[in-house]
């Protein structure tokens, strides 16, 4: 098992690694709309938060030798079901071809006001 640590997404805010790596799998904890380089919350539409949190997860994978290509499964927190449209165009913008597995949970409130978090399990080579 190896902790995935890299400065180009935020540092964790309390007892847990951005990523873990374990028998060819990488597992990225739930990433929230935070600019790695300014520590600043990223409270803009629900496309930008989507955007950014992904830029956060692409971070983590690629310091774990991986890439979003190989991303196997996500789950994705939201706020506000009403906001899923917007998730989902950030995130097939952001995905492209790629069609990662993918769970969707409408939560009553998300920490410090953010309305996406995600998380994900990508493979490694």
């Amino acid at each position: 098992m190896r902790r995935i640590i890299t400065k180009n997404a935020p540092s964790p805010a309390g007892h847990y690694s951005q990523g873990i790596e374990h028998n060819g799998l990488v597992y990225v904890s739930g990433q929230l709309s935070i600019d790695p380089d300014t520590g600043e919350k990223r409270l803009g539409s629900i496309e930008e938060q989507t955007t950014q949190v992904l830029k956060n997860i692409s971070a983590i994978v690629h310091a774990s030798g991986s890439d979003t290509s190989k991303i196997l499964k996500t789950t994705i927190y939201i706020g506000d079901i009403s906001l899923w449209g917007g998730v989902n165009r950030a995130y097939a913008e952001f995905f492209g071809e790629h069609r990662p597995a993918r769970a969707v949970v409408p939560v009553r409130d998300l920490h410090l006001g953010f309305l996406v978090e995600i998380e994900a399990v990508a493979a490694i080579d």
